[in-house]
């Protein structure tokens, strides 16, 4: 694409250099860059691009958008200064890609838990509609059936304009995306039109970006806030900030709630560890899903296939056949031991999970938590992790989740903080992860519960900035082997 048709609406400060050149590829890593790249030197959270302006010019980049101008200027490279680097960088990806999301019906799912299950569960329900349908999540990213690793929650700007322009070049008519909170702070999704936005809930979460839980909040308004008024807004009234969140919209507002008068609104009949049946709309149905918090994903994924326009019945025809989503209260049965291995990573999704167990386990059974903390993350949420696991569990093992840079001893003592002194009987520290899932195995009990929680889908453990395979299940099917 010319750089000029690029720019054509885009706000600069300053030009040095021809606009009438051609532009190959967008990038944000120098190492990246080849001949005729543009380059958008970003200042992120660890890193400052403009320290790698020098590495993109030698690689061969045409174009270096910049917030400052280099000392010195390359004769065949245009230069164009910007206020802010990552609010163009989103401007020029979705110009550099056609503006992706204006050709396709893209939803946006924002909150701090459910955001995966929601999305997933839409892919899935809209694909058994008979739509082509499109997935941006945290486990991975789809075109129809074609499977792109994901790195991150919500990809950045360009990678994510890339990915919808596939979309649309693949005649998807939906696509379901994750929208982090990181994302909207960095302006990753500046310029990319949403037709709706699902709001599931907010607890306290990355306050180690965000800093305090107002400027959370802020950031994930903010998404709805720059929705247009053609868009809908759904939202769960039952969370306190369910109503906070849209006050400023311009998108038409739904709500959703188990609690509540509501737009859309479900009952819990009757629920297992396999199976839940729900009243929805004067409808019964069976799901494959357990926990009051899969029954809030399950009726944000009904009333926004309804606010599409689908028949009622039909969707709740093919609910009942939708699987809950890897690493999601997934459950492992075997000799009468239970083991449920679930991302749970926060303290309220560890609560909603440990309640959902504790709602239907008989008074016999016991459960066993094993729970531990990332490393390098909020610190702040530690000690109240270790909280709710004693107060709702049986017993407790802390353990290691990804303590990346952090000693992964001193993060389990951050944790046994929050341990009152009632409860400490029921704590075990064992440091190894792989230890700690092998030694909640061996204690159990026939009818024992099993909880696994914090990484969920995940496939690693990063240590010391190094990352190995790592898989909670795949540990604990070997130690049922072995048993």
């Amino acid at each position: 694409m010319l750089l000029n048709k690029i720019l054509s609406n885009l706000i600069t400060l300053k030009i040095v250099g021809k606009t009438d050149i051609s532009v190959s590829n967008l990038h944000i890593d120098s190492r990246k860059v080849v001949d005729n790249s543009l380059f958008v030197a970003i200042i992120g959270t660890l890193n400052d691009g403009h320290k790698f302006i020098d590495k993109a010019e030698k690689n061969g980049a045409s174009t270096i958008v910049c917030e400052t101008l280099p000392t010195a200027l390359c004769k065949n490279i245009t230069y164009i200064q910007v206020s802010n680097t990552q609010t163009t960088l989103a401007r020029i990806a979705c110009s550099f890609y056609e503006n992706p999301s204006k050709k396709l019906k893209l939803i946006g799912v924002t909150g701090t838990n459910g955001k995966t299950t929601i999305a997933t569960l839409l892919y899935q329900l809209f694909s058994e509609l008979g739509y082509k349908v499109g997935l941006i999540s945290t486990i991975k990213n789809l075109i129809i059936d074609t499977e792109i690793k994901a790195t991150l929650t919500t990809p950045n700007s360009i990678e994510l304009n890339y990915l919808l322009n596939r979309m649309v070049k693949n005649d998807c008519d939906y696509c379901f995306m994750e929208v982090s909170s990181h994302a909207i702070d960095q302006q990753r999704i500046e310029n990319v039109e949403f037709i709706g936005g699902i709001f599931t809930n907010i607890t306290h979460d990355h306050l180690d970006y965000h800093k305090t839980f107002k400027n959370y909040i802020k950031a994930k308004k903010s998404f709805f806030d720059k929705l247009n008024k053609t868009a809908f807004a759904l939202t769960n009234i039952d969370d306190k900030n369910g109503n906070v969140l849209v006050q400023n919209t311009k998108a038409k507002i739904y709500s959703y709630s188990l609690r509540t008068m509501a737009d859309f609104k479900v009952k819990i009949m009757e629920s297992n560890f396999n199976h839940t049946l729900l009243y929805i709309d004067k409808n019964e149905v069976w799901t494959q899903f357990s926990g009051k918090f899969n029954s809030y994903n399950l009726l944000a994924v009904y009333a926004t296939a309804v606010l599409m326009g689908e028949e009622k019945i039909e969707i709740l025809r093919i609910i009942s056949k939708l699987k809950p989503v890897a690493g999601r209260f997934e459950t492992i049965e075997n000799n009468g031991i239970t083991v449920i291995i679930d991302y749970a990573h926060t303290p309220d999704a560890l609560k909603n999970v440990i309640d959902t167990i504790n709602d239907i386990k008989r008074i016999n059974q016991t459960l066993i938590t094993i729970v531990g903390a990332g490393g390098d993350r909020d610190k702040s949420k530690r000690s109240v992790m270790a909280q709710v696991a004693t107060q709702n569990s049986d017993k407790v093992i802390l353990t290691s989740d990804n303590p990346r840079t952090e000693n992964p001893e001193n993060i389990i003592e951050d944790m046994y903080k929050g341990v009152e002194y009632q409860n400490t009987n029921k704590v075990l520290k064992i440091t190894n992860r792989k230890e700690a899932i092998r030694t909640s195995i061996f204690i159990a009990q026939k009818g024992d519960i099993i909880l696994i929680a914090g990484k969920g889908h995940e496939n690693y453990q990063e240590i010391n900035g190094v990352k190995t395979h790592f898989d909670d299940k795949e540990i604990v099917l070997e130690q049922f082997k072995n048993n």
